[in-house]
């Protein structure tokens, strides 16, 4: 019997457009298929993504992250430029997750617009599934939404959801952490996705030139490659990745109480993008330094014999590393010191 109905697609009457919904799959497929390995069971296009965990660990714990990119959307958007947003949403979360000692599973994206449009919003998500080849995490599903109506504009947000594992007897939980250790930091890229609705307002003010933009809108840092060759040389005590609070805010969430992390403002320079938001918006020293990472996007406890062995580690994966200060014993309720 021939199927006598067709659609008058009152969806489409309504801002929702399903063919450029398959258009978007359609195009996406091949980068996304490009980040799974024998442990992804199918492909794209179920109802659920499939991972097998193998039997490589005794005792595995599985960690878990989520996060965004914040009003870095908005100012990729408004200098057309959202081909390297993907990354960013990447490392948000599995720059997270290496600091427990964790490495990445896989990785799943939601994209949510007011209109999608197959070519532009495909590079978004290709992008993802480049961070996640980078970060050896498979890109295992994600949901893409258009909603006319609730998005204004041609405006969209992006979240990552990210799964990893690592060995219960190999977790860095900063319980080994005591006086006397170094603050190993890992350079950023720039600010990387925090601090924006902040940079945006000084942008609107100031209206720098196209090279500052650039440097605002330079993708976020993937450190899993290089911690997880660190972790496996060096016994790391803790991590500390360097987001929104910046560097008076994050390393103390690792410290136990009766331990402070001295940091020697004269052990680097601010990078110069640092200066220039720093001048610009008239921030002073304390607030740049609880606001944005200020060239600092990661940053490792060790004994102080481990320093040179892990810089050469870390250098050997392309980061500039550089001790910023110690670790001491304190009674004072603050856990971060500067001098």
């Amino acid at each position: 019997m021939t199927n006598k109905l067709k659609p008058t697609d009152p969806y489409a009457a309504a801002g929702v457009n399903i063919e450029a919904g398959y258009t978007f799959v359609d195009s996406i497929k091949k980068s996304v298929n490009a980040t799974h390995d024998k442990r992804v069971l199918g492909g794209i296009g179920g109802f659920a993504g499939l991972f097998q965990l193998g039997s490589k660990y005794k005792n595995p714990v599985l960690v878990g992250c989520t996060d965004g990119v914040g009003t870095k959307v908005a100012l990729s958007q408004a200098n057309n430029k959202t081909d390297s947003i993907g990354q960013d949403l990447v490392a948000m979360c599995v720059n997270d997750m290496v600091t427990c000692g964790a490495e990445p599973l896989f990785f799943l994206d939601y994209f949510a617009a007011s209109k999608l449009v197959p070519k532009s919003h495909a590079q978004i998500v290709k992008s993802i599934a480049k961070a996640c080849k980078l970060s050896n995490c498979a890109l295992l599903g994600g949901e893409t939404a258009e909603m006319p109506g609730h998005y204004v504009g041609n405006n969209y947000d992006l979240a990552g959801f990210s799964v990893g594992v690592v060995e219960k007897a190999k977790l860095i939980d900063g319980k080994k952490i005591k006086a006397g250790q170094v603050l190993l930091a890992i350079e950023s890229s720039g600010p990387h996705s925090n601090g924006y609705s902040l940079i945006r307002s000084i942008v609107k003010k100031k209206k720098p030139p196209q090279s500052i933009v650039n440097a605002l809108l330079k993708p976020t840092h993937l450190y899993p490659t290089a911690i997880k060759e660190l972790t496996s040389k060096i016994d790391v005590k803790g991590m500390a990745h360097i987001t929104g609070g910046g560097l008076t805010e994050n390393i103390p969430r690792i410290l136990k109480n009766g331990l402070v992390a001295k940091i020697d403002l004269t052990a680097w320079k601010f990078p110069k993008i640092f200066q220039w938001l720093q001048d610009s918006g008239k921030i002073s020293q304390i607030d740049m330094l609880r606001i944005f990472n200020c060239g600092v996007g990661m940053v490792c406890v060790l004994d102080t014999k481990d320093v040179e062995k892990a810089q050469k580690i870390l250098k050997k994966n392309n980061f500039k590393s550089f001790a910023i200060g110690s670790i001491k014993k304190s009674k004072s309720v603050s856990q971060i010191e500067y001098s």
